[in-house]
């Protein structure tokens, strides 16, 4: 059965007999080799929770542009340290059962052993451009994922109120490293080659 990802996100599409499957039901009981099958046959961002599926919406323009000037001022950073950036779609796994598809995903070194061609196995700085569908998916819910998966510093770039928030690793919890706002400069624990201003970030 060909999934039509265009109305995954209503759980229901029809097969090829014409007969209705409801993705609702199937909500808990997906498989990670499942998730993985799927999301190889759709360019829709979609990610995994313990048999669970959230199709995330399609970005915006905006987000776009913002998610470009990211990438072009860590491409940067990564290349002076032998490292890689990529961008979404990606998936990256934050531990067994469990896959985001972040906005953008940094390794200080290219040869890290996590750096696999299905997936990520982990990674060292996270990136997420905030959805206005549900902001609370990057400022709430994502910390505790990324936290969970060990990954030493998240990002929150906020559009909605033009702020960026940096967080890194303590123990198994983030701490507020800084939250930066129009007229200042982003720094980062983890790269201090980074020096990046937030009017720029939003003028994209």
């Amino acid at each position: 059965m060909a999934v039509d990802m265009g109305v995954i996100d209503q759980w229901l599409v029809k097969n090829a007999n014409g007969l209705e499957l409801d993705f609702l039901s199937l909500q808990g009981l997906w498989t990670e080799a499942q998730y993985l099958k799927l999301t190889d046959q759709t360019n829709h961002l979609i990610e995994f929770t313990d048999g669970v599926i959230e199709v995330l919406p399609m970005p915006t323009r905006e987000h776009q542009k913002i998610s470009a000037y990211l990438y072009r001022t860590f491409f940067a950073v990564a290349e002076e340290l032998g490292g890689i950036v990529l961008y979404a779609p990606l998936r990256l796994q934050v531990r067994p059962g469990k896959f985001r598809e972040p906005d953008l995903c940094l390794l200080l070194d290219e040869q890290d052993p996590r750096n696999e061609n299905a997936f990520w196995l982990g990674t060292d700085l996270v990136i997420e451009i905030v959805s206005p569908d549900k902001p609370r998916r990057d400022t709430e819910e994502k910390p505790i994922d990324y936290a969970e998966g060990g990954i030493p510093e998240y990002w929150i770039v906020n559009p909605i109120d033009q702020t960026i928030t940096v967080l890194t690793l303590a123990g198994e919890d983030y701490v507020t490293h800084g939250l930066f706002r129009r007229g200042e400069q982003v720094t980062s624990a983890l790269l201090p080659l980074i020096a990046l201003d937030v009017d720029a970030v939003f003028k994209a």
